[in-house]
């Protein structure tokens, strides 16, 4: 099933190290396969200071995360494919995935479903809702062609030969 999706793409960042609108209109399609047919979606990509911001005001959060979902609230009776909004702070996207030893893209990626996903309902705040969200998440980032974003290589024990060369 495909998805009739429109983007309301706003930078509002500096970096240049950017998906393309295209890039995020996949993704968020990918998300919304088997859930709306139909679908009207904001992404805003930010800097770290409005992320903070924006964390601060609506989750008592002082820092900069990476991604924020604000689902839309429509009056009881109104329909309307009006999915709502996420901010995406460019900065935090660019540090995890050095961080974590991950390419840009994947993880540009997987936090676009992320932020999809809380749209539709889903949240990780309980275990089981948790592993329901993390499975959803791994299933369509394999079907667009990128690893496990939940797979990250362990670091070897102190003292512990992890097979490298040095």
């Amino acid at each position: 099933m495909s998805v009739d999706l429109e983007l309301d793409l706003q930078i509002a960042s500096r970096a240049d190290d950017l998906p393309s609108e295209a890039q995020l209109a996949q993704w968020a399609a990918a998300a919304l396969e088997g859930y709306r047919a139909e679908a009207e979606l904001s992404v805003r990509i930010v800097d770290a200071e409005e992320g903070r911001e924006l964390n601060r005001r609506y989750r008592d959060k002082d820092y900069a995360t990476n991604v924020l979902s604000f689902p839309v609230e429509l009056p009881a009776g109104v329909e309307m494919p009006l999915l709502g909004d996420l901010v995406i702070c460019a900065g935090v996207v660019a540090r995890e995935a050095a961080e974590q030893g991950k390419a840009p893209e994947a993880h540009w990626a997987h936090l676009t479903v992320h932020g999809v996903l809380h749209l539709l309902g889903h949240d990780h705040i309980e275990h089981e809702d948790a592993e329901v969200m993390e499975s959803l998440e791994q299933a369509i980032l394999a079907r667009l062609g990128y690893p496990d974003p939940y797979w990250l290589p362990e670091e070897p024990a102190a003292g512990e030969d992890d097979g490298l060369i040095r």
